[in-house]
């Protein structure tokens, strides 16, 4: 998949504040373009993850590949770090931070880590957040293209795939494409098709305040935040879609709640962590899933030539 600009780290720049803002504002812009994610971790070196691999900063902005160089992260930086990020106002987003991750404006996701408060085997708190990923949205509209002709039938109606991947190979960009593409039809090729994402994490659509800062097509209906579980039933029930999108199926509770959108004549689009096909079926639930027959197309996903490599797609 193709880089995008700096557009996407700009933006997380609002969120971040004092001396590691400053470090980061002086990365320069060609190095910008370049990155994915942003790693904020106390008492060790500020980090970038790029598209060709993890740089370090100095505290002058430049980028380097020692550690020892780098900007060391303090205690107070990941302080104002969280003040910035929920507004002052951790409380009002409690149930985010349980869940391990928070939404910036413009669909950047950060996930959260630091000390968790588990009272009854459950965890009720997550304290002294120490460390950040702050994954840069990108939106390539396009990147979908080639695999398009091999995800429809004759007549334009799409088959169900699942996108196999490993973390940070492009598969939720590649899912939110392939979703705008079918919801704005291609004339000759495939008419648009009503869908619905289930967007737990706020990932494919990225809604911010009730609206979605990506581009997931006119006649796209979101469930922002709900349990996939709970949100597919929903689909379902009440919204009639020809497509369902969701990201990241867990175990079994996940892979029943598609097959049962894929009995109601709903096709499906979805991914999942693995390398293969074979891996995946190794998974809690992958049996269950090979044995619905439910997907219909394999798209998957490598970053043996970088992030967003197509190993192959291939049809069940």
């Amino acid at each position: 998949m193709d880089k995008g600009d700096s557009v996407g780290y700009d933006q997380v720049l609002n969120y971040i504040v004092g001396a590691l803002r400053d470090t980061l504002g002086r990365v320069p812009r060609e190095i910008r373009a370049d990155v994915l994610e942003i790693r904020i971790r106390q008492a060790r070196p500020l980090a970038l993850v790029t598209v060709t691999g993890i740089l370090f900063v100095t505290a002058s902005g430049k980028p380097t590949t020692k550690p020892s160089e780098g900007y060391q992260v303090t205690l107070e930086d990941c302080r104002l770090t969280l003040q910035a990020m929920t507004r002052s106002s951790v409380y009002m987003v409690e149930d985010k931070l349980l869940q391990g991750f928070l939404t910036l404006p413009g669909g950047h996701r950060v996930g959260l880590a630091g000390t968790g408060y588990v009272e009854g085997g459950e965890l009720r708190a997550l304290r002294e957040v120490g460390q950040f990923n702050i994954r840069i949205a990108r939106q390539l509209p396009g990147v979908a293209t080639p695999v398009m002709p091999s995800l429809v039938e004759p007549d334009g109606r799409f088959l169900s795939t699942l996108v196999i991947s490993p973390p940070g190979c492009g598969k939720t960009t590649l899912i939110r494409d392939i979703a705008r593409q079918l919801s704005w039809g291609k004339s000759g090729f495939w008419p648009r098709h009503t869908v619905t994402i289930v967007d737990e994490r706020s990932e494919i659509a990225a809604t911010w305040q009730g609206e979605p800062q990506t581009d997931t097509g006119p006649c796209t209906d979101i469930l922002d935040g709900y349990p996939k579980t709970v949100g597919i039933l929903i689909a379902i029930r009440a919204l009639a879609p020809d497509v369902l999108v969701t990201d990241e199926l867990g175990g079994s509770a996940d892979v029943a709640a598609i097959i049962e959108a894929g009995a109601a004549g709903i096709a499906v689009l979805a991914s999942i962590h693995g390398d293969s096909w074979e891996n995946v079926q190794k998974r809690p639930g992958g049996k269950e899933l090979a044995q619905s027959h439910l997907f219909r197309r394999l798209v998957v996903l490598s970053q043996r030539q970088g992030p967003g490599t197509l190993e192959k797609v291939l049809l069940l």
